[in-house]
């Protein structure tokens, strides 16, 4: 199957709700079920799955809006969960549980879905700020990218009717966010011929009004068919708007408008920076995050760095940027993952080889005033840490909102705030539990609650290592050893590699319950593709360079069964959606360097990726099919096309999974591979969940089945000891 001229044979499967093709998935996943869910170990590790996820001891992690902490909670008794809020105050005094009688259920989200016959998925919300009186709810069908979106009255708490000119969308892939009461930003494919971009997804910004059908808004900036999407946002502390087009994924050009000017009438300025400069906005401050080289005001900056110059100033001369503050700049072995802005300073997570750290700076309150350094005390080393939110009202947070109209200065912040500069925290490792953690603004850290163990860690050892790849380049990776005697052990290689998106090891009580406490081994690789080291270890792989991230896991693979820590009977991967693409290729590439590879959402199919569902977005990651680029590398590498018969090469035996209403990766790619498998005389094993999109699971009963599906295929096709030599 390598002459690409050959008509795909399995081409029908692409029909994801066909009657046929959902035959086929069904045939397979019933029998997958009973096999890999049936037995008493299965059907344990499924009960004690489910117990942890439904666990009412779990910390609820808050979103900050004004007064109140808000949280998607989910339980056996709320499968699809409760979206609801608490008091800040309550909150700041300790993780409230489940039964504090503070809570308030805004929506209970399976009651909804029972009454409308509907299988929604809470998919977030945005919160009209600084008021807090309404919030726009963006509900999936089964855990679809594509959303419903629904006006919310948080005062009565209640949906908003229609009777009432409530903000309704249908279901699309989309944008939206308050400008005033009456009035949202909204970027949406409302008519797929001409407001939306081959990838799928919005093409043009419109200023919908209440009371007004959107596909008649006025469009405010719009992009061309062959960009990925258009975004937009409005900074209520300034009044200011921007937007965006991206060219490919990891590009874009911005534009704005100066503040009291109405974007539905005036032409935008661009932002003078390259395509490939990440720019964001809060108050009176613009951030450059430039992926490469940077020259600003005759000094260059290299990619990765973090820099920030006053609006003031871009405004006076929208051509021209001056000299920025520079707040990080890269190392070879650190790297800026996330920036948070908040009101009176702004937190940059650093990873350091992976490790990570806060590092914070306080808003100066003039252009030209200082950027000090502020303190972080208090957090632990050699974890995880993310900054899960705090209170500020810039457009580019997941709630932007303000009470003014377009065209209008903003006013000062009106609202109750009683955590002006608190950030809340999810600090967790490998072996330790997540907490939450309030960090204060004079940078003294408490603890407000942490998830109890959910497995048994005493014995677990985690080492971090490196291995050589082809090229000579050194590949980190971490190794969670379970309890047991010295030797080999069955073994799990985990790696993504792809789109800038980093690797780190925490905290997964499903990992540690069903794999780890037994003994065995879990292995996650960082390698090249992802963001672990900053831009240019994501452009070592991008491209005619993928096959780096192939090398590199290969790389690990090989060092696991060198250093003894497996054998290669023993070792099994496993990687998910790019990660698929990986283990596709480990499959049909380096199918002698493991035991069994489990594979899900994956990509798998080069040739027709650009034409299923969101794939079009990722040729700036990949490249195009359709040009030289499947003679020069895409073709030498696709997974699908590189389908050897087993009487020519013996695989390794394969899971894979995939979700019907996944509207990202279509599951096409999987269920295309899987009938390739079979006619080729290979052993593979299939599950379809029908609900679930990308993150393949709907709910934590869904959750907890794919979970046991995988850990069970791997202690089957994994020998718990070393083969017989002899």
């Amino acid at each position: 199957m390598t002459d690409t001229a050959i008509s795909d044979p399995f081409l029908h499967l692409e029909a994801v709700d066909s009657p046929e093709a959902l035959g086929w998935v069904r045939e397979r996943s019933d029998r997958t079920v009973a096999d890999l869910a049936a037995g008493d170990h299965a059907e344990a590790a499924h009960s004690r799955a489910l117990e942890i996820l439904d666990a009412t001891d779990r910390i609820a992690w808050p979103v900050l809006r004004g007064r109140y902490a808000y949280t998607l909670w989910k339980d056996g008794d709320h499968p699809r969960g409760l979206w609801r809020r608490v008091p800040w105050t309550v909150l700041a005094d300790g993780a409230p549980g489940v039964d504090h009688p503070d809570w308030e259920t805004l929506v209970d989200v399976g009651a909804l879905a029972d009454e409308e016959g509907v299988n929604w998925v809470y998919s977030g919300t945005v919160v009209r700020r600084p008021v807090d009186d309404r919030a726009l709810l963006r509900l999936s069908r089964g855990g679809a990218d594509a959303v419903e979106v629904r006006e919310f009255d948080l005062t009565e708490r209640r949906f908003v009717t229609t009777g009432e000119g409530a903000f309704h969308l249908p279901e699309a892939k989309c944008s939206v966010s308050w400008v005033d009461r009456d009035t949202v930003l909204l970027t949406a494919p409302l008519d797929p011929d001409g407001s939306a971009t081959d990838s799928g997804y919005a093409r043009v910004v419109r200023l919908w009004r209440r009371g007004t059908d959107p596909a008649q808004a006025p469009v405010i900036f719009e992009g061309r068919r062959d960009d990925v999407a258009v975004g937009a946002s409005h900074d209520p502390v300034t009044g200011r708007f921007l937007a965006s087009r991206a060219p490919d994924f990891h590009t874009s050009q911005e534009v704005f408008w100066t503040p009291g000017t109405d974007p539905a009438s005036t032409t935008p300025l661009a932002v003078p920076v390259p395509e490939d400069c990440d720019v964001t906005s809060c108050g009176d401050w613009l951030m450059l995050r430039p992926r490469t080289d940077l020259e600003i005001a005759g000094r260059s900056h290299p990619g990765g760095s973090v820099l920030v110059v006053p609006w003031a100033a871009v405004d006076a001369e929208p051509g021209r940027l001056p000299e920025p503050v520079v707040l990080f700049s890269p190392t070879p072995s650190t790297t800026v993952e996330d920036v948070t802005w908040g009101r009176g300073r702004i937190l940059l997570t650093v990873l350091d080889d992976t490790e990570s750290r806060i590092d914070a700076f306080s808003l100066p309150d003039t252009a030209d005033g200082d950027w000090s350094p502020m303190p972080v005390e208090g957090l632990p080393e050699h974890v995880s840490v993310d900054v899960l939110s705090c209170d500020r009202l810039s457009g580019m947070d997941d709630d932007p909102a303000s009470g003014t109209a377009p065209g209008s200065a903003a006013p000062a912040y009106a609202g109750e705030c009683p955590h002006p500069d608190d950030a809340v925290l999810a600090v967790s490792g490998p072996v330790v539990p997540p907490s939450l953690v309030l960090l204060r603004a004079d940078g003294s850290t408490t603890t407000l609650g942490s998830t109890p163990h959910r497995f048994d860690s005493s014995g677990i050892e985690v080492t971090r290592h490196t291995a050589v790849s082809d090229d000579g380049t050194e590949v980190p990776y971490t190794v969670m050893r379970g309890p047991g005697p010295a030797g080999p052990r069955p073994t799990i290689l985990y790696g993504y590699g792809g789109f800038e998106v980093s690797m780190r090891p925490a905290y997964a009580a499903l990992r540690g319950a069903l794999w780890l406490e037994g003994g065995g081994v879990y292995v996650v690789a960082g390698i090249r593709g992802g963001g672990e080291y900053g831009p240019s270890w994501h452009r070592a792989a991008v491209r005619d360079k993928r096959p780096r991230a192939f090398e590199d896991f290969a790389s690990v693979a090989r060092a696991l069964v060198e250093e003894g820590v497996t054998t290669r009977d023993q070792l099994g991967a496993t990687g998910g959606s790019n990660g698929g693409l990986l283990m596709g290729v480990m499959l049909t590439r380096y199918p002698e360097l493991f035991g069994a590879l489990a594979i899900a959402v994956p990509l798998l199919d080069m040739k027709r990726y650009h034409l299923l569902l969101a794939g079009a977005s990722w040729m700036a990651e990949y490249g195009d099919p359709d040009s030289a680029d499947w003679d020069d590398f895409l073709g030498a590498y696709s997974p699908y096309q590189h389908i050897r018969p087993a009487s020519e090469v013996r695989y390794p035996p394969v899971l894979m999974t995939t979700s019907t209403r996944d509207d990202r990766v279509h599951p096409g790619h999987a269920r295309k591979m899987t009938a390739g498998l079979e006619d080729a005389g290979h052993e593979v094993q299939y599950y379809e969940n029908i609900e679930g999109g990308h993150a393949g699971a709907a709910d934590n009963s869904q959750e907890a089945r794919k979970a046991v599906l995988t850990y069970e295929f791997f202690r089957r096709r994994l020998p718990r000891r070393r083969p017989h030599q002899g």
